[in-house]
């Protein structure tokens, strides 16, 4: 792209507004910055838009999410006008523009003719995902950056069974948007009038006590929490999010009657002021309510995301003090608990399967095994979770039991597509009352499970590479790693038994040799498997300027897991730095 023209492009158009164009301006004798933003248009990847707010076509901002909306509503009437009169609805959090976006893509779609459904206020992803199931619409978008800093914003799709659209649909989407060729000339049609012609409806409170009412089903233990949700001290914060509402609603029908919110943090705000980023996985996102607790004497802290997916817990320990757990042993507590509880109410049967991703621990297979279920492994991403849930509900064949990935996104039940952090909120709570009753900490479960079925390890080291230059590099990073893929023994000192390049899509033997096909869809994604389940994987962030490195480790001790995983650790490191800088 022409970064220089397509600037001047915008600064010339009538099309634009006047804000933007000051922002232009301002960066007019900038060359650096003008080809960062209009070096190429912002990429619709199978997460839909994330990226940075601000004028250019590699920015998040009214135009960008119009030209997606049109490219989207162009390619929902090509499937036939039964779709389009389906419509979408389009949900929205709490950071800035997420509104403007959400109503600009509302309009686009309406001046295409597809009717939608907009949310009257900011709206978890999850319930989303269910109301697209709930109003039988085509489609659904969901305008959020999730846990990103608060300079982020994005633009997800989902499908009609509520999943977000998978690789191929994906494409045949991106292909519709690429046909959008002037930005600055999308048709948006006037609120009033799509009002006035039905094309655009406010959806709101309906959906969400339908919502409420199934999240309330999943309780494995009502009658013990309506009894005793009162013992558990309880302190949530939604991290200025979409959570309070629904999360507080959910857990007060339960039946959790010592909830104490964090008075800081309950309120949405755009800019997340209380802390460093909001993301629930960084137990520095934690230590306001942690500090509550520990004043209240609260037991257990639960903390949301923006969007109310994620899900990140800490919990007093017998020592008093509070300890916070990652994504994989969350899964694997939440694992434990549910299919323990269903087998004790004669709730299980054959075909029960968890699902996970590649990247997460696979300490949640073991767990599984030991109660006689299946574990399926999808690629990253809880969009190929909800694909294999779809499949089971048409075949019949499997039973969806509980879904989950390392990155503490959690689903149970079948009537929301999407990691859900209003349903997980109510499953750890339900899990910590019912180990309470018995005198036993989350700690303490979780250490009896290491116990039974070894000591599972895992972390993971994000390198961010920022703009055009930074995607180059990690693309760069990428190839070296394949160019030399038979070489990983040498760099992480220990035998490879298995390699996986699901980007080609073949499985080779430790040594670099063809061995076999992959049956997951292609994914810019190389796996490296050592003995004893460990495993190093290698991949692009879907939805930040990020390379990540996961590491998983499995010993018979907690200090040799830890040894083994600092090894591991330090190796890669020293590869990265140099590639880094190349």
């Amino acid at each position: 792209m022409e970064y220089l023209s397509e600037y001047r492009k915008w600064v010339d158009s009538p099309y634009i507004d006047e804000d933007t164009k000051k922002e232009l301006w301002d960066i007019e004798n900038n060359e650096e910055e003008i080809r960062d933003r209009f070096c190429a248009f912002l990429e619709f990847g199978t997460a839909g838009l994330r990226g940075l707010m601000g004028a250019g076509v590699n920015r998040m901002n009214v135009y960008t999410v119009g030209r997606a909306a049109l490219g989207l509503a162009n390619y929902i009437k090509s499937q036939g006008q039964v779709y389009a009169d389906r419509g979408v609805v389009i949900a929205y959090d709490s950071r800035r523009f997420s509104f403007e976006f959400a109503l600009r893509a509302a309009l686009v779609l309406c001046a295409g003719g597809v009717k939608v459904h907009l949310f009257d206020d900011i709206r978890p992803t999850p319930l989303l995902s269910y109301a697209v199931r709930h109003l039988n619409t085509t489609a659904g978008i969901v305008v959020t950056a999730s846990h990103n800093p608060p300079e982020y914003n994005g633009f997800k799709v989902y499908w009609e069974d509520g999943g977000q659209i998978i690789d191929d649909r994906a494409e045949s989407i991106t292909k519709e948007i690429l046909g959008v060729c002037d930005i600055c000339e999308v048709p948006v049609m006037d609120r009033e009038r799509a009002l006035r012609e039905g094309l655009l409806v406010m959806a709101g409170e309906e959906i969400d006590r339908k919502y409420t009412e199934r999240v309330l089903q999943l309780c494995l233990d009502s009658e013990m929490i309506r009894e005793k949700g009162g013992d558990l001290r309880i302190v949530y914060t939604p991290l200025h999010g979409t959570g309070y509402r629904p999360v507080t609603t959910v857990l007060a029908k339960a039946g959790f009657t010592r909830v104490e919110t964090v008075k800081e943090q309950r309120e949405p705000h755009s800019d997340f002021p209380t802390v460093r980023s909001p993301n629930p996985e960084d137990r520095e996102a934690l230590e306001l309510a942690i500090n509550v607790a520990v004043e209240g004497g609260a037991e257990l802290v639960v903390a949301t995301d923006p969007d109310a997916d994620r899900v990140g817990i800490a919990v007093r320990n017998k020592e008093g003090a509070f300890e916070t757990f990652t994504g994989n042993q969350v899964g694997v507590l939440l694992a434990e608990y549910i299919l323990s509880r269903r087998k004790e109410k004669g709730l299980s049967s054959n075909g029960d399967t968890i699902i996970k991703t590649i990247v997460t621990s696979e300490m949640g297979r073991a767990v599984a095994s030991a109660y006689g279920v299946d574990t399926i492994d999808t690629l990253t991403g809880f969009k190929y979770i909800a694909e294999r849930m779809e499949e089971f509900s048409r075949s019949g064949e499997r039973r969806f039991v509980f879904g989950y990935e390392e990155s503490n996104g959690y689903l149970a039940g079948d009537f929301v597509r999407d990691k859900d952090g209003v349903i997980a909120t109510l499953m750890v709570c339900e899990m910590a009352l019912f180990y309470k009753l018995k005198g036993l900490t989350l700690s303490e479960v979780l250490e009896d499970l290491y116990q039974r079925h070894g000591y599972y390890l895992e972390d993971v080291v994000s390198i961010r590479l920022e703009g055009c230059e930074g995607l180059e590099r990690i693309g760069n990073i990428m190839s070296h790693f394949r160019n030399n893929i038979g070489r990983m023994e040498k760099v992480l000192g220990e035998p490879v038994e298995e390699i996986r390049d699901y980007l080609q899509g073949v499985r080779y033997d430790g040594k670099g040799e063809k061995s076999g096909k992959l049956d997951l869809p292609v994914s810019d994604v190389l796996y490296f498997r050592l003995k004893g389940n460990s495993w190093v994987c290698i991949r692009p962030s879907g939805t930040e300027p990020k390379l990540k490195v996961y590491f998983s480790v499995t010993a018979n001790s907690r200090e040799e897991a830890l040894q083994r995983l600092k090894r591991f650790k330090v190796k890669i490191d020293s590869v990265m730095q140099v590639l880094v800088t190349r």
